[in-house]
């Protein structure tokens, strides 16, 4: 009973913190595909309760066998129940300090949801959006980037001109990445991308909606060219973005493969 009273109270290796001899430092080392309740406050003054999923990293310099992967997940639960989008970068400098570390590196990607009218009938759905915000600090300094994945359809400006009979489209996602130097909203970047298609997705569509999207399409093709040199012009334009990646992927519904453009903009070196 003594031994094991004994054994109890004596200390436990910190394997973890042991020097390596290897003398290869480590850039990212963590935790993936962690799931945390998340707040996100929407623009029409609301705020929505949904999951987000985290990515977290440090960097491990040459001298540390590891690093400790729990504190990863004492690190999330410590806050609130639910992770506010404002207690973000609070987040990502509690990691480095209680790792001990020169830069860490968080992702949080979770689905955004926007109420949305029918062009005609005006019936209300809901139409979902994969929104991730990217938070890195070296050396002190702090950087936020936001991406959103936003569905749109897309029309084949060739397949219009040479068919006599329609033409055919396809569901296009358009990811578009930003580094700003202010507040820019979701909705403000899944607006610029849906103004840019060919037309803009809907979770419920009556009969004459369904005649209009497809009519305004028709009216409008876009290459999947087309779609980034658009949205790069809008981005270009706002003032609040030093930053930028947009992609478009056209999942093309005439062929086993998908069709695919990127332009990416530092405006502040430019």
């Amino acid at each position: 009973m003594n031994k094991q009273v004994k054994q109890a109270h004596s200390p436990i290796d910190d394997v973890q913190s042991t020097p390596d001899t290897r003398h290869i430092a480590i850039d990212r080392v963590g935790i993936k595909a962690i799931r945390h309740p998340i707040k996100v406050a929407d623009k029409n003054g609301g705020v929505q309760h949904t999951v987000a999923v985290f990515n977290m990293y440090v960097n491990l310099t040459h001298s540390f066998k590891g690093t400790h992967m729990s504190r990863f997940v004492e690190i999330l639960n410590s806050q609130e129940r639910e992770i506010s989008v404002e207690s973000f970068e609070n987040i990502l400098r509690t990691m480095v300090k209680k790792l001990g570390t020169s830069s860490g590196h968080i992702e949080m990607t979770f689905p955004y949801f926007i109420n949305k009218s029918a062009p005609i009938s005006g019936v209300k759905s809901l139409l979902d959006y994969d929104v991730t915000f990217i938070g890195e600090i070296k050396n002190g300094d702090y950087e936020f980037t936001m991406k959103v994945v936003v569905p749109v359809a897309s029309l084949c400006p060739c397949s219009k001109k040479i068919a006599d009979y329609g033409a055919h489209n396809q569901r296009s996602h358009m990811s578009i990445s930003i580094r700003t130097n202010s507040f820019v909203w979701i909705e403000d970047v899944v607006r610029i991308a849906e103004n840019k298609a060919s037309c803009e997705l809907y979770g419920l569509l009556k009969r004459p909606d369904e005649k209009y999207v497809t009519e305004k399409a028709y009216d409008n093709p876009k290459f999947v060219e087309d779609l980034v040199r658009d949205v790069a012009i809008e981005l270009n334009k706002d003032a609040r973005i030093n930053a930028y990646m947009v992609e478009s992927e056209n999942f093309e519904s005439i062929h086993n493969h998908s069709a695919y453009a990127l332009i990416e903009q530092d405006k502040m070196i430019s």
